[in-house]
């Protein structure tokens, strides 16, 4: 049963309800030495790329000869080499096991020849992990990033002004550092050695379009994909190299992406448009820092405008919807509501498109549990739990969980409720990481479910 027939009778009596608040304040009910262990995601195959390799193609060249400023590469870049990486700098407990679950996945599905090196030694890559704080003051927009030409923060701040650093000026890649933060939950680790460790690899930029990839700002995805690995390999094939103009790579992809992904040669490309300026910065304006609440809700909405104009019925559309519901959950539950809801119908369309899709259906189960409707949450938390896992996504796991686990204890069900919790928590561990941030949010939900004598 789609979204849309679970969600309708259950929310047209919520449409004047106020959103969910905060309860951040109230005493949490968990004690830290009752918390159950942190749980992790086990090693699964990775999906691959089922899209056409026209698009494919055009996407490589793409990602690979501009930057996300727009300006434009003159040559492609990699590693030429067999590529080293070291980690310094006081790193969290899960740091280990993710970089080397993620370099065993680059070496089996990319082909890249990268190995890990002790700290001490020198390497082609460094990560350094770097206060959060010293991070953002240094990089206000970054969560972590990625930085040619140096091996340390140190060398980093040095020449932070000068042309070393310059993307434009590499004519192949040999030494550079990456600097993540090391004081935050160990999935916001976790996902930032996925994107940058890509990025020090293979493409600079990001693409709003693509629906599967973590080359895309909207931060869907946060483990490497199919396609990721897929453009990746193609980057490290012997049919490419440093230097390689746009127009010899374009050249050498159809047979390149033939070899390495024949099934793509069978599937049509339809037509795509491409992501105008305007509407990225309305994107940016509204998710972004700094700006105050209403003028993100007027971007919001014009990046929905700027997207139906542009006839763009897809994830572009999908994903202003969701920045708009997001912005409006206190303001117009109304728009809320329904934005969620057109969203989570564009993202239903397409199989790439699960995890986005789970997203919205996080919010929209905590609207149905909210407004006395703990079957609909249960309907919604199990139709889509299975792309969170297959996502890796711990957070939004958690959450989901924590929806089902107080529907189940509306419906009388407290056993089933108390185990779902205890499994959510353990996957808050590795989502959230701070304690109070997990009881806060376990209490916050908790808060909003009707005593079961008023649910329906």
């Amino acid at each position: 049963m789609s979204l849309r027939a679970l969600l309708l009778p259950a929310f047209f009596a919520l449409a004047a309800c106020a959103a969910p608040q905060s309860v951040s304040e109230r005493r949490a009910t968990v004690a830290l030495s009752e918390l159950p262990p942190m749980r992790t995601f086990a090693p699964a195959g990775t999906a691959r790329a089922h899209r056409s390799n026209i698009d494919i193609a055009q996407d490589f060249l793409d990602l690979s000869f501009t930057l996300e400023s727009g300006r434009s590469l003159p040559i492609l870049t990699r590693f030429e080499d067999p590529v080293s990486v070291r980690v310094t700098g006081q790193r969290p407990a899960s740091l280990d096991v993710d970089l080397d679950r993620l370099l065993g996945r680059l070496r089996r599905e990319a082909r890249i020849d990268i190995s890990r090196v002790a700290p001490g030694s020198e390497a082609n890559i460094t990560i350094e992990m770097v206060p959060r704080a010293r991070l953002q003051k240094a990089v206000p927009q970054a969560a972590c990033f990625v930085v040619p030409r140096v091996s340390s923060w140190r060398e980093f701040a040095r020449n932070r002004r000068s042309e070393t650093i310059d993307w434009a000026t590499l004519e192949t890649r040999e030494r550079l550092a990456i600097f993540i933060p090391g004081d935050v939950p160990p999935q916001e680790v976790r996902d930032c050695l996925h994107e940058e460790l890509a990025q020090a690899l293979g493409p600079l930029n990001d693409l709003y379009r693509l629906t599967d990839s973590v080359f895309n700002d909207d931060n869907f995805h946060t483990v490497l994909t199919g396609f990721d690995m897929l453009i990746l390999r193609a980057t490290y094939s012997d049919a490419l190299h440093s230097g390689m103009t746009r127009d010899e790579v374009a050249a050498a992809l159809p047979g390149l992406l033939s070899r390495l992904n024949p099934s793509g040669n069978r599937i049509a490309a339809p037509p795509r448009a491409m992501t105008s300026r305007a509407w990225i910065d309305a994107i940016e304006q509204a998710l972004g820092p700094n700006v105050r609440m209403s003028q993100r809700r007027e971007n919001a909405r014009r990046a929905v405008a700027l997207a139906r104009a542009a006839g763009w019925n897809d994830n572009r559309l999908a994903f202003s919807l969701f920045a708009l519901g997001r912005l409006s959950i206190s303001a117009d539950p109304d728009v809320a509501l329904m934005s969620f809801l057109e969203a989570g119908g564009i993202y239903g369309t397409d199989r790439d498109t699960s995890v986005h899709g789970a997203h919205i259906a996080m919010q929209l189960a905590t609207f149905a549990l909210s407004a006395g409707q703990p079957h609909s949450a249960l309907a919604i938390v199990d139709a889509n739990t299975q792309a969170v896992i297959e996502a890796e996504n711990a957070s939004l796991l958690s959450t989901l969980l924590l929806v089902k686990a107080e529907a189940m204890r509306s419906l009388g069900r407290p056993g089933e409720a108390d185990r779902l919790r205890d499994e959510a928590l353990g996957w808050a561990r590795y989502g959230y990481g701070d304690t109070a941030e997990i009881l806060s949010r376990a209490d916050e939900i908790a808060a909003i479910a009707p005593k079961p004598e008023t649910a329906s």
